[in-house]
């Protein structure tokens, strides 16, 4: 059995974790991002903290980890480890990571960003496993792909294979990923939030109430999980909302069936939270828009890592890198 270390680097905080090729975390820390403090400074004490871990764990059982994988939004460059202005991340402008880290801790490390190192997660020890062609979709914060092609992760020529948010459904609609109408509008939770303050004015022009908004104060604040909550308790404008994304995700799964012929797409997030109000939508969407071929042979299935997602994604980059790392060495290159 193999030991490994990864990092989950996100905008509030980042997690350091030490887990096994079976996917099971043994040790966990997470410390707060310091924006602050600046890119350099995280970096140094997710490097002692992990250097802890790793000592700790070799006390307790003579091993040590064999490599290090860093999970991170992008954008950035999974070859040359080099992350570039995540909007979560400010100033960490062109930082070289994985050549900082790997010079730090002496371990090959691997960076990808946060989908990719999901979809390599649920493809490992998730809802995935088992497939050849899987796709997984983030649907929380953003919405965002992962791709496992032919048994192997597909990140494209400079890491922007999978950008799936970006596509636009609509002239018009709620903006996401910086376009207005894109399928990360409808089918996000700041999307999702926008869509419901534009239906809940709507419903206010009427004279009508809304039981999970009473005023503007609330409507500024409005969230997804409230949204979700009064559409799961009846309340006839959640429900119209979440219809209306579960309608774009439909059309959105679509066009992944039809272009990459997948297996097997994972969604996670707010589809495990609401898959039963998001699925009939959705479903009836996908009759009509998809090939019957390429429909038939695709679940579609709620992640199964849950709150675990991101140390187990890191931990799978590590892994990866680490297999790589051994195939090269075994075929003298």
């Amino acid at each position: 059995m193999n030991y490994f270390l990864g990092f989950d680097i996100g905008g509030t905080n980042c997690s350091v974790v030490l887990g096994d090729d079976h996917g099971v975390v043994h040790q966990q820390r997470t410390i707060p991002t310091n924006h602050t403090a600046g890119p350099h400074a995280v970096i140094r004490q997710l490097c002692e903290t992990a250097d802890a871990l790793s000592n700790e764990f070799q006390s307790k059982h003579s091993r040590s980890p064999v490599a290090l994988g860093i999970s991170c939004g992008g954008p950035l460059d999974s070859r040359s480890g080099i992350v570039y202005s995540p909007p979560n991340l400010p100033g960490w402008n062109a930082v070289p990571i994985v050549e900082i880290v790997s010079s730090a801790l002496d371990l090959p490390t691997a960076i990808q960003n946060d989908a990719n190192a999901c979809a390599l997660a649920e493809w490992r020890y998730g809802a995935g496993q088992g497939y050849s062609n899987m796709v997984f979709l983030t649907f929380g914060t953003g919405m965002g792909a992962g791709l496992i092609l032919d048994g192997r992760l597909y990140t494209g020529t400079n890491d922007m294979a999978g950008e799936i948010g970006h596509v636009r459904m609509e002239d018009t609609g709620p903006v996401g990923y910086g376009k207005s109408g894109s399928f990360e509008g409808f089918c996000s939770g700041a999307g999702i939030a926008r869509l419901a303050r534009s239906q809940v004015q709507s419903e206010w022009a009427a004279g009508r109430r809304v039981s999970f908004c009473a005023d503007e104060t609330q409507l500024k604040v409005l969230s997804t999980r409230e949204i979700g909550e009064a559409a799961m308790n009846g309340d006839p404008t959640a429900v119209e909302i979440i219809e209306t994304s579960a309608e774009y995700l439909g059309r959105g799964l679509a066009i992944i069936v039809d272009i990459l012929n997948p297996e097997c797409i994972v969604i996670g997030s707010i589809f495990v939270r609401l898959e039963e109000l998001l699925r009939p939508r959705m479903e009836a969407m996908l009759r009509r828009e998809c090939l019957e071929q390429a429909s038939r042979v695709c679940r579609i299935v709620p992640a199964a890592l849950g709150d675990d997602v991101g140390l187990k994604a890191a931990l799978s980059v590590a892994e990866k890198a680490y297999a790589e790392k051994a195939h090269m060495e075994a075929n003298g290159e």
